[in-house]
């Protein structure tokens, strides 16, 4: 993925928001093999990562969890915190060590309700951050579990 990339932090945001968002950011690390979340918990935070990769995966029944994505720096790990119940809709584990920058989302969704132009900077980041998860899954999961693949050569 090219650093022009909208779903990277440093193409979705101005300058001036990505100084106001880092303003709520304190910075944590994980060991490689640490669960970030699980389908189905409280997405009550989300994170930027500095240094290192996550894998994002989705549990299949009756199997191992796919991968269907791992995100490298300057890309943001998770949307489940901006839209309600705020319920995780995949899993994250930490595939070498994990340098980020994390967020309180309660904190966040309040700047973005104060500042509407901020606000919607987030919130047009994070829906592109979403699309793009949705097709990188869905071409994953045909790629791993339909009889002839995707066909995708995304």
């Amino acid at each position: 993925m090219s650093n022009l990339s909208p779903t990277r932090i440093s193409a979705a945001l101005s300058a001036e928001q990505r100084t106001r968002l880092m303003t709520l950011a304190h910075e944590v690390n994980f060991a490689a093999g640490t669960r970030l979340f699980n389908e189905g918990g409280h997405a009550d935070r989300f994170w930027i990562v500095r240094s290192g990769a996550v894998a994002l995966d989705l549990h299949v029944p009756g199997r191992q969890a796919a991968v269907v994505q791992t995100l490298g720096p300057d890309e943001l790990v998770g949307w489940s915190w901006l839209f309600r119940p705020y319920v995780w809709h995949l899993g994250a584990e930490a595939r070498t060590l994990l340098r980020t920058h994390e967020f309180d989302a309660t904190a966040v969704r309040t700047m973005m309700d104060a500042d509407p132009v901020f606000g919607s900077a987030i919130g047009h980041w994070v829906g592109e951050v979403l699309a793009r998860r949705l097709t990188s899954a869905r071409v994953r999961l045909l790629d791993l579990y339909a009889p002839y693949g995707s066909g995708s050569t995304l």
